[in-house]
């Protein structure tokens, strides 16, 4: 046995403590394959270099990952100071609230709802009589996602939500493709059977949050959007931020309906409300250019299937 480890093994080594050192990049992270038995350090080695490529990146960066090209300063973590309402506001809060902590479990209907699941997965859709599936895609930067979907139409039949990122239709890759090219290439399509390859809401995140006594959540919502939040409650304590877009409650999307009709679904929501989020800045840079008329009229605001 030698008491010096290998050069391979130095590299391994110095591999890691490259990766393991604190950056303010979370697509830095490490995440090392354990060798297979009798398998030599270096093959891991090897192995990570074949995965990072001359960059030396174990993960893509995001843009390369999701097709985005985001300023990092606008995806750095929001603060959740409490400012004081401004007009307009609707308050999902009170101030003198006791804030009780509810059990949370893999029964609740509404985190089941509101399940992203990891992954990639199949989606075959038939277009309707008028040749059409009810389905509108954006393009950001180098991705293709899912801008609208219309009531019961196959797109909302077939569980498409807003925010899923398109990543084939019909085995063709759709990385770098504009929204023209999107639409066309659906539009010339069979109208017997088309199919999807479709990334779960890769934008999005889900929060669990409790009422108080009071029926409150700890958040002040404006045009849809989180404006405050109240220190030391459920909203807080839970990870909810402010400039933050409610894309969905309990699994059901709220986008293009009015704050009074969101209050409505979470008041009559249970004592556990699972609320679907995404940065404004990212919804912002879906939403370009859609009129406001046509996510109202259009938008599939019905209730998921479990």
């Amino acid at each position: 046995m030698s008491l010096y480890p290998s050069l391979e093994d130095m590299k391994v080594d110095k591999f890691i403590q490259a990766h393991n050192t604190p950056t303010a990049s979370p697509s830095k992270a490490l995440a090392l394959p354990e060798p297979e038995q009798g398998q030599p350090s270096h093959a891991v080695y090897e192995c990570l270099l074949e995965e990072t490529g001359a960059s030396g990146r174990l993960y893509p960066e995001l843009s390369e990952f999701m097709g985005l090209n985001l300023n990092i300063d606008t995806l750095k973590t929001l603060s959740t100071t409490v400012p004081e309402p401004t007009s307009g506001g609707v308050s999902v809060v009170s101030r003198s609230s006791n804030w009780a902590a509810a059990p949370i479990t893999g029964g609740d209907l509404g985190v089941k709802k509101a399940e992203i699941r990891q992954g990639v997965r199949e989606v075959v859709l038939c277009k309707d009589m008028d040749g059409k599936i009810g389905l509108r895609l954006k393009a950001v930067d180098n991705g293709v996602f899912v801008q609208l979907v219309q009531a019961n139409t196959a797109a909302a039949l077939a569980g498409l939500r807003f925010g899923d990122q398109i990543l084939q239709i019909n085995g063709e890759s759709c990385a770098g493709w504009t929204s023209d090219r999107a639409h066309k290439v659906l539009k010339i399509a069979s109208p017997e059977r088309i199919t999807l390859a479709v990334r779960d809401r890769p934008l999005e995140r889900t929060i669990t949050l409790h009422k108080d006594m009071n029926g409150q959540l700890g958040f002040i919502l404006k045009k849809g959007r989180i404006s405050s939040i109240v220190k030391d409650s459920s909203a807080a304590r839970n990870g909810l931020l402010t400039d933050h877009q409610i894309c969905e409650i309990n699994g059901q999307n709220v986008i293009g309906l009015k704050d009074s009709q969101v209050l409505d679904i979470l008041s009559s929501s249970g004592n556990v409300v699972t609320v679907t989020v995404m940065p404004v800045v990212i919804f912002e840079h879906m939403m370009k250019r859609m009129s406001n008329s046509i996510v109202k009229s259009l938008m599939d605001h019905s209730i998921p299937e479990v």
